[in-house]
């Protein structure tokens, strides 16, 4: 296999750099036009819940450590309830949404704070008053069935959904990033490929190369 010297690699790339600038930029333009202007932007509204603290938990200092962490591991109990269908269309029923189950797992989702009694439910929306109201009544659902459910009667609010001012995505920063990064990526691709595939002698060093002939002069090219 023919070795490539470092010199025969600055060569290439400094040859072609033209190519390579020209598909870095087309991709960063190319990213920043279907990030800004083609891609929908979600908006992202949560609330933090804690369910099952004993009434007298902030006052009683006789709570059993095991029952503590069993409260703990029904979090992830809980976290598993707010997904269920039953929420999910009394939810949907309630806001009159246009929305399948399936359309409302993809934007409710549950995230539970490790070793805590906490659960957040986060919903994302093209709508930021939408994405908050989700949230709002999801909570409100879960509250119920899981009191109607487990016979749970304490859960808390500890933090309300707020209107979100800000799209969580796209994030154009990142994916111009991404795309300037591939841009040059296949551009030095390119440049090494067409290089490979230019089989024409252009220097003395080439006859000597490929043809393995000795070079007994040259021309110079003269400028006009």
């Amino acid at each position: 296999m023919e070795e490539i010297s470092l010199k025969e690699v600055l060569f290439i790339l400094k040859k072609r750099m033209k190519l390579i600038l020209s598909l870095f930029l087309i991709a960063v333009l190319l990213s920043s036009i279907i990030s800004l202007f083609v891609l929908d932007k979600e908006y992202q509204a949560n609330t933090t819940l804690m369910v099952g603290r004993p009434k007298d938990y902030a006052s009683d200092a006789n709570i059993q450590y095991n029952e503590l962490l069993l409260n703990q591991k029904l979090v992830s109990t809980y976290g598993e309830l707010i997904k269920t269908r039953s929420v999910a269309e009394e939810v949907i029923d309630n806001l009159n949404l246009d929305l399948s189950y399936e359309q409302y797992k993809e934007k409710v989702n549950v995230s539970l704070v490790k070793d805590t009694e906490l659960i957040q439910i986060i919903v994302k929306d093209n709508d930021p008053s939408v994405a908050r109201i989700i949230t709002d009544e999801t909570a409100n659902v879960f509250m119920d069935k899981v009191q109607e459910i487990m016979k749970v009667d304490n859960v808390h609010v500890i933090d309300k959904a707020e209107i979100p001012t800000e799209p969580v995505s796209p994030n154009v920063i990142l994916n111009i990033a991404i795309a300037a990064v591939l841009g040059l990526m296949i551009g030095v691709f390119l440049s090494f490929l067409l290089e490979f595939l230019d089989n024409t002698i252009k220097t003395p060093e080439d006859v000597e190369k490929y043809l393995n002939l000795p070079v007994l002069g040259s021309i110079p090219k003269v400028e006009d």
